[in-house]
């Protein structure tokens, strides 16, 4: 049975994760609950939605999560 970790689109959206806290490492430090903290929630909550919609039962659900995913995408 495959799972969340399987899929392309999760793996490349822990890429994302560990690119963007990189990144935003460099910010400065007044950023540090600003800018840096909502472009890391945007990010965390991309593969967070893969991996519920992945976990429930239909393709339609599965499906409305991905679209959630997409949209934190469009956030960041």
């Amino acid at each position: 049975m495959k799972t969340h970790l399987d899929l392309l689109a999760w793996q490349l959206a822990m890429d994302l994760v560990e690119s963007v806290y990189k990144l935003t490492d460099s910010f400065p430090k007044e950023e540090l609950y600003g800018l840096t903290s909502q472009m890391r929630r945007a990010v965390v909550s991309v593969p967070s939605n893969i991996a519920e919609g992945a976990a429930r039962s239909t393709d339609a659900v599965f499906m409305r999560f991905l679209f959630i995913a997409k949209g934190s995408l469009s956030e960041l």
